[in-house]
């Protein structure tokens, strides 16, 4: 077995709002809070939210998603008559190598997704900023329900750690490649949430 690491850093284009699940309210404060770190608390990005978004934007762009119940594509739907093309078949098999199947046919997860925390160039920026958002009521055209929501502004960035598990028989070429796919469909369509309003426009910069 062969570990192929992939770092760099994700640069944020625009506001960037991941949900802390904050269960507490505070009277004037922010409504809608981010996901920091317990010790620093500094913003970070969790590996499960950039893995979880790749996978997905990856399946829509092999164009399996609407073969499946809405969860993840897995090994049993290779069956479908969609997969009578060879080339859509074998992407979707790598798509499953990568991220894996739980029907377990094709082994072991190969991609390993590390939190993406903030990077050193980064402390001494502004790390948050409230934004207002509301509600228009359509006949009379004022704003209803006010209410702020945290982002981590535009310019600041994260360092990215991922690793891929290459084990015989794996086309390591095509595992990294679709790594690198997942990152220049995020990059055209947004990450975290509200990215119809605009967050969430990142760019990532590889460096190894």
């Amino acid at each position: 077995m062969k570990i192929v690491k992939l770092t760099g850093m994700v640069e944020l284009l625009s506001g960037l709002h991941i949900g802390g699940g904050d269960d507490t309210m505070k009277i004037g404060g922010i409504d809608n809070g981010v996901i920091k770190d317990a010790n620093t608390d500094h913003p970070y990005i969790p590996g499960s939210s950039l893995k979880g978004k790749m996978r997905s934007l990856l399946e829509w762009d092999a164009g399996i998603v609407g073969i499946g119940d809405g969860s993840p594509f897995n090994s049993k739907l290779l069956n479908n008559p969609i997969f009578s093309d060879g080339s859509v078949k074998s992407n979707a098999e790598i798509l499953l190598k990568l991220f894996g199947d739980k029907e377990g046919a094709f082994g072991i997860t190969r991609i390993s997704v590390g939190d993406c925390r903030l990077s050193q160039e980064s402390e001494e920026m502004v790390l948050s900023e409230a934004k207002y958002e509301n509600v228009i009521n359509r006949q009379t055209g004022t704003a209803e329900h006010p209410r702020q929501t945290e982002r981590v502004p535009a310019g600041v960035k994260f360092d990215f750690d991922i690793r891929i598990k290459v084990l015989d028989g794996d086309d390591e070429d095509a595992l990294v490649a679709m790594v690198k796919k997942g990152f220049e469909l995020i990059e055209s369509d947004y990450l975290g949430g509200s990215g119809s309003r605009g967050y969430g426009r990142v760019k990532f910069h590889i460096s190894e």
